[in-house]
């Protein structure tokens, strides 16, 4: 009986181990991987009547000087995409990347996103494909900015306007959108 609680015993505290060390041991989540997607949303800033693209990125393992990440946001209002390169900061626990200005964005329509990282010598060492899509039209957006300059200044040319939108204002051409 003493012999049988032994090997028990052995066995239990060797399974322990094996669990033990698994739980140390990288899943292999990310893998190979530099990056990971830890968020990714639209930004409508109502006061700059902008709208962008934003993709934050998460570290998977350390960052090597010199590297890059390239991105190609598609273009809501059709054509070529539109190209950000950004350093990546070894330091820093996450890369934000920002698209310029958008104009067309539709709610509920998928867009595509590439994000190629390189290192200082132009190598790629990670590709990143996504989608987003809008929870808004951007039309929700006002016609031009709230405010001006640098201490915010009322808009002028807003003047009547509170909510931004001015009739008769032109509006941006999205008949190549798709």
């Amino acid at each position: 009986m003493h012999r049988v609680l032994s090997r028990a015993a052995l066995v239990g505290g060797a399974l322990a181990v094996a669990v033990a060390l698994g739980a140390c041991r990288d899943t292999g989540k990310g893998e190979g991987k530099l990056f990971e997607i830890s968020g990714k949303i639209f930004v409508f800033n109502y006061r700059l009547a902008r709208a962008t693209y934003m993709v934050t990125l998460r570290p998977l393992q350390p960052m090597g000087e010199g590297q890059v990440a390239v991105v190609s946001f598609q273009d809501p209002a059709g054509g070529s995409p539109l190209v950000v390169e950004q350093k990546v900061w070894p330091k820093l626990d996450h890369v934000t990347l920002e698209s310029p200005a958008l104009s067309c964005v539709v709610k509920g329509k998928p867009y595509t996103i590439a994000i190629v990282i390189k290192d200082a010598g132009g190598d790629v060492l990670q590709k990143i494909d996504t989608t987003l899509m809008s929870t808004e039209d951007q039309s929700i957006l006002p016609d031009r900015p709230l405010v001006v300059g640098e201490l915010y200044t009322a808009n002028p040319d807003l003047v009547g306007h509170p909510d931004g939108k001015l009739p008769g204002e032109p509006k941006p051409d999205c008949s190549k959108a798709g």
